[in-house]
């Protein structure tokens, strides 16, 4: 650390330790740049190795040449814990979430779908079917009242049979079924694709844009750093006590102990402990919004699988149409004499069928459990990083102060007189 952090190496050893460590850095920062992009972002392969190797060698000759890039660089590691790493991890949870849940959702609405198109198919076929049963009965009725007729030497009307309309042409109500399935198939993956773009893309967005505030930050924090001696400057340094012990004032440290903070130590001050309050309930919320989705993707679930059960439990509704039909007739100067005609009763049968197994309705698709283990994971991750936060920014100060040990010197001189003057 102590070659890393030098502005200029002493020797060539030191000079081939530095490279050494540079190359060490710039090819695991290439390889996860690389991942993240291909992986995360979903570049093309030839763009994420393009980018990956341009951005690898930039940083290696900017890391190797640039003093305070190094102490930028090394800042911005654990700027990863405070609020833009939090981010980043929050955009990666999301991509995870719309890209393996939103399709999982639409899917069982398909099925869902498939099922009441299954059901409308074969309803809508069975009551079809029932009319040439009614034709049928319609036919033999109008025969049993002709044979009567022709019993009748008297008086023959016409044909006695009715005349039944029934529609044949089913094929009409398939095709308008079809095509009202298409449409909605149509207007669901248009949804689907909708939605994977405009996540992708502002994925892409927020990603881009918090590694360049990453960036930002850290110089922010180092030109600060070297700029203001009251910035960020209340911690009980070893160049402090050293100086208090040289100057015989330990005292100050004593009744300044409110007021100071040990960087090494685990104590927060009451304004750090509000603020990680707050950061926390605003990842309860962003937690509350992913657990809807989580929680849709478990209810389409349940519908679908229950739908698809139930369809296939349907038992076939029998359908019994009677007919019975009796008749005498008189002759008008026989009063009371009737002629006895033949009586007519008989019974039709049918079966009202809702679901066929030649339906072709897809398996409901369970949600995913480790989608659901890894972004748990993440959030505790992120939960984490909330009270991590006041630890990474005094660790970026020990790395600023490891970076420039004279300008270190000078804040702790700073520190000690204002102690001074305070006492």
């Amino acid at each position: 650390w102590s070659v890393y952090s030098k502005p200029v190496p002493a020797n060539s050893r030191e000079l081939w330790t530095l490279f050494l460590q540079c190359s060490c850095l710039t090819v695991v920062i290439g390889g996860l740049f690389y991942n993240w992009m291909f992986a995360s972002l979903e570049y093309s392969w030839h763009l994420s190795v393009a980018t990956a190797v341009s951005f690898s060698l930039l940083l290696l000759l900017t890391l190797f040449l640039v003093h305070p890039a190094r102490c930028v660089f090394s800042m911005i590691m654990p700027t990863l814990g405070t609020k833009q790493g939090r981010k980043l991890l929050l955009s990666t949870c999301i991509m995870i979430v719309v890209v393996n849940i939103t399709p999982n959702i639409i899917s069982n609405i398909k099925t869902i779908l498939q099922v009441i198109k299954c059901i409308c198919k074969n309803s809508s076929e069975s009551l079809l079917n029932s009319t040439a049963l009614l034709e049928t009965a319609s036919w033999e009725f109008g025969d049993a009242i002709q044979e009567n007729i022709n019993s009748i030497n008297i008086y023959r009307p016409m044909n006695g049979h009715f005349q039944f309309s029934l529609l044949k042409n089913s094929s009409l109500i398939y095709q308008q079924m079809h095509l009202a399935g298409e449409k909605i198939g149509r207007d669901f993956l248009a949804v689907e694709v909708l939605v994977k773009d405009s996540v992708r893309v502002g994925n892409k967005l927020v990603a881009g844009f918090s590694m360049l505030y990453l960036c930002f930050e850290s110089t922010w924090y180092l030109k600060n750093y070297l700029t203001n001696l009251r910035f960020d400057n209340f911690y009980i340094t070893k160049k402090l006590k050293r100086l208090v012990v040289d100057r015989k004032a330990a005292h100050l440290l004593v009744t300044s102990s409110k007021n100071l903070i040990r960087p090494t130590g685990l104590k927060l001050s009451w304004e750090e402990v509000m603020l990680c309050l707050v950061q926390a309930m605003l990842l309860t919320v962003a937690l509350m919004l992913m657990l809807v989705v989580v929680a849709m993707d478990h209810f389409a679930f349940s519908v679908a699988d229950t739908a698809v059960r139930k369809a296939a439990q349907f038992s076939v509704v029998p359908v019994t149409l009677n007919i019975k039909y009796s008749v005498s007739a008189g002759v008008a100067w026989l009063p009371y004499e009737e002629l006895p005609l033949q009586d007519f009763e008989r019974s039709y049968n049918h079966y009202l069928i809702f679901s066929s197994a030649h339906c072709r309705i897809s398996t409901p698709t369970p949600p995913n459990p480790s989608v659901l283990l890894v972004v748990g994971l993440l959030f505790c991750i992120l939960y984490a990083t909330i009270f991590l936060e006041t630890y990474a920014r005094r660790l970026c100060r020990k790395i600023a102060g490891s970076f420039f040990e004279s300008w270190e010197e000078k804040r702790a001189l700073y520190l000690y007189k204002k102690l001074s003057r305070k006492h």
